[in-house]
């Protein structure tokens, strides 16, 4: 039989700016959250995430290593961010040199249960709920689908 091994999840070596909320329970660990920031209930953020000032991040978000979040952002109901791309076929198996970067621009709003993979995204942008991003999104306006297409300039 084999031995049971519990962690805790909680809030552990994080850099929080002025007027933070955090709602319980949540997973944070090694990241920086600038200030102003909500962040809603059953989120995880890891290690090397930062999270820029005046952002939303609502409940259900996983953001993995390797995720920087411009200013103002919306983050919704249960995204998830990638940053393994099988790229030998398979897993990482925890093999860092294999993860890849994110970067998200200032002013960017990811709708529900929106999938990000390892991708810059540009400012002033909206990724409609239930979306893939599976590239780089180089000019602002909104993109929707699997994978995500931009479906129209703002007005």
């Amino acid at each position: 039989m084999s031995a049971l091994n519990l962690h805790d999840s909680g809030i552990h070596d994080v850099t929080f700016g002025e007027d933070v909320t955090v709602i319980k329970p949540v997973n944070l660990y090694g990241c920086a959250v600038g200030d102003n920031v909500f962040i809603g209930p059953f989120v995880e953020i890891q290690r090397n995430v930062t999270i820029s000032h005046r952002c939303k991040i609502q409940s259900h978000t996983f953001i993995c290593e390797l995720v920087d979040i411009g200013e103002d952002c919306f983050i919704g109901h249960g995204v998830m961010f990638v940053n393994d791309l099988f790229s030998t076929g398979r897993p990482a198996g925890g093999n860092k040199n294999l993860w890849q970067f994110t970067k998200i621009g200032k002013r960017v709003s990811i709708g529900s249960n929106a999938t990000i993979l390892p991708v810059n995204i540009c400012d002033d942008v909206v990724i409609g709920a239930g979306s893939v991003v599976t590239r780089d999104i180089l000019s602002s306006g909104i993109y929707a689908g699997n994978p995500a297409k931009k479906i129209r300039e703002f007005k």
